[in-house]
């Protein structure tokens, strides 16, 4: 029995965990439950799968929570960055699932390794701003750190036996998002609903429109430097249409493993939970023959200008990667809410990067304050400073 402690359970990811924990009720248990604003979710979910620990973003709603709940008996009910790092900390948890957004999952992922817990990873931005952190605190406290993201996920099963200084490359495969084949002259009129029209996945809302302008791959590229011990340099993405190849690497010898599957975010996340057992729990199942052509190209720098800045982030380091991170959210969210539109995501993030002095060597404080800092930076940029 594995007992697990969910941060982020009511979205999209976290909801996908619970099905796989309810595929496998003798094999995985829910200790904690953390969640940022869906109260009404969170109780159901406390409700079926009795954690004893359960914590949601703001006071007033859990003072709602125990009043949905009724005061359900030995359930403890915290809030905010506090109890967000409770439940990250639950003594008999086995491991964390950190699938929260933004850098609001950092602390409580530290807190966890700290507390001597595996980490099951679905938050990029954890080692996107702080890779270096992370890592070594992996080290020093002999955690393992398993890969949720389909990507990070399918080069950990390929890399399994292998020796990682054979590694030539990493391809990261992409669908392309909303936009692969749209006309580039159209693109500056594109609507929020094009762009959440994902052609293969179903994921959440921020996640699919970085499908669209690819940052979902820049923040891949920074994460797979720090999970798997390889330069950014030697990272390529490549646009894979049908979403069947997960990800690939080249070794010396020229061979080249890849990992195969139906897009369905379970597998790996089951994967990661049951590590390294391999178990039927009746998930859907990949038909080769079904399948029809397999391809693959290289992504045009104009359609994906984002794709640069993972390179130069990377080259930089220090700061830089958690301003790009932070800048994209804010862009993102401006562009959902109809501020801006979607070319202007991709600028926003390049301008904020243009104007940060990045420290080349942060602490915790000093990540935090950069990520801030490019919130602020981002958000007040007018429709005139982006263009």
């Amino acid at each position: 029995m594995k007992r697990i402690s969910l941060l982020g359970s009511t979205g999209s990811i976290g909801t996908q965990v619970l099905d796989v924990v309810s595929r496998l009720p003798e094999r995985l248990r829910v200790v904690s439950l953390a969640a940022h604003r869906n109260v009404e979710l969170l109780a159901e979910q406390v409700r079926k799968y009795g954690p004893s620990v359960v914590s949601i973003g703001t006071e007033e709603d859990a003072a709602r929570l125990r009043e949905l709940l009724g005061g359900a008996d030995g359930l403890e009910t915290g809030y905010g960055a506090k109890g967000l790092e409770r439940a990250a900390t639950v003594p008999e948890a086995d491991v964390v699932v950190v699938s929260v957004a933004g850098t609001v999952g950092l602390a409580p992922t530290l807190a966890a390794i700290s507390a001597g817990k595996d980490i099951a990873l679905a938050s990029k931005e954890v080692l996107v701003a702080a890779g270096s952190i992370v890592s070594r605190l992996v080290r020093e406290k002999g955690v393992r750190l398993l890969p949720i993201d389909s990507e990070h996920s399918a080069i950990f099963q390929c890399l399994q036996g292998e020796e990682r200084s054979k590694i030539r490359k990493i391809m990261l495969t992409s669908s392309g998002g909303a936009f692969k084949d749209y006309p580039l002259g159209a693109l500056k009129d594109v609507t929020v609903e094009q762009a959440l029209a994902h052609p293969t996945w179903n994921m959440g809302r921020k996640i699919t429109v970085d499908s669209a302008t690819l940052m979902n791959k820049c923040l891949e590229i920074i994460e797979a430097q720090w999970l798997f011990g390889v330069d950014a340099s030697r990272i390529e993405v490549v646009i894979h249409p049908q979403s069947i190849v997960h990800s690939m690497v080249e070794f010396e010898d020229g061979s080249v493993l890849a990992q195969m599957g139906i897009p369905d975010m379970r597998i790996p996340i089951q994967y990661a939970l049951l590590y390294p057992e391999r178990v039927d729990t009746g998930l859907p199942r990949l038909d080769v023959t079904a399948q029809g052509t397999l391809t693959f190209e290289k992504p045009d720098p104009a359609r994906y200008p984002a794709l640069e800045l993972a390179y130069r982030s990377a080259r930089e380091g220090g700061t830089l990667p958690a301003v790009m991170n932070a800048a994209n959210e804010v862009a993102v969210r401006r562009f959902l809410d109809r501020e801006i539109g979607f070319l202007d995501i991709e600028r926003t993030v390049r301008r904020v990067m243009d104007r940060h002095s990045a420290v080349k060597d942060p602490d915790l404080n000093e990540i935090l304050e950069a990520d801030a800092w490019a919130r602020q930076a981002a958000a007040q940029l007018t429709e005139d400073s982006i263009g």
